[in-house]
């Protein structure tokens, strides 16, 4: 996790990190076998959403005791609130930004499925 952090606050001290953890069944019953793959192809799939304020990073949720999704900043963990607040100060809004990051989510979740078969 620390390496994830540093490597985001190489990438831009101005955008917020998003990390989104995924569980392997929502790959399907073998989604473990997939969920590697599926991460890195998804991740490159999201390099241009809402890229003028967040960088997005996808890992298998192995340990269900670390949160589904988790905030930083210049190499910082954010509480939500706080990325609220940052990204108000873009006049976007965070709820918004999940809501379209979810769909295409599961867009890519459903091509990755259909491609498999």
């Amino acid at each position: 996790m620390e390496e994830l952090i540093n490597s985001a606050r190489e990438i831009n001290t101005k955008k917020l990190v998003v990390l989104c953890r995924l569980e392997p069944g929502c790959l399907g019953p073998d989604g473990a076998e997939h969920i590697n793959t599926f991460c890195q192809v998804a991740e490159r799939a999201l390099v241009n959403l809402n890229a003028d304020v967040c960088h997005w990073f996808l890992a298998p949720r192995l340990d269900k005791s670390l949160i589904e999704i988790q905030y930083s900043l210049a190499g910082k963990v954010l509480s939500r609130d706080k990325a609220v607040k940052f990204i108000s100060s873009f006049d976007q809004d965070l709820d918004d930004i999940e809501e379209r990051f979810e769909d295409k989510l599961t867009q890519l979740i459903n091509q990755y499925i259909a491609r498999k078969r």
